[in-house]
């Protein structure tokens, strides 16, 4: 049985919600204050704040707070583990269609013959 990573997890239960992949859409263009980030989806802020804490969990975003305004930005490399684990997973299904496709073609040159 394959291990699990539970940063991983965390990283693809963030990644899993579409307001939450939005507004990864929105922070990757820079920083962005909370107010900015609800206007679009219609939510109310709590809800807004819940989505945001659980990509702050995963280490996605980092939040600070001046004053009364909070601002949310992506972390560098947080996406690292997930490229990586989607690597690892290319190259073990290529490497299996490419020996089931060398399969499929002898059997058919033995038919042949």
């Amino acid at each position: 049985m394959a291990q699990h990573d539970p940063d991983l997890s965390l990283l693809f239960q963030a990644l899993s919600d579409p307001t939450r992949r939005a507004i990864l859409t929105r922070l990757a263009q820079g920083p962005a204050p909370v107010s900015e980030l609800a206007q679009p989806t219609g939510l109310r802020l709590p809800t807004i704040l819940r989505h945001l804490a659980v990509l702050e969990a995963a280490g996605l975003i980092a939040t600070t707070k001046d004053g009364r305004v909070r601002s949310c930005a992506m972390v560098p490399g947080a996406f690292a583990p997930v490229h990586h684990w989607l690597d690892t997973q290319k190259a073990l299904w290529e490497g299996r269609l490419d020996r089931l496709d060398a399969y499929v073609m002898r059997l058919m040159k033995e038919r042949e013959q």
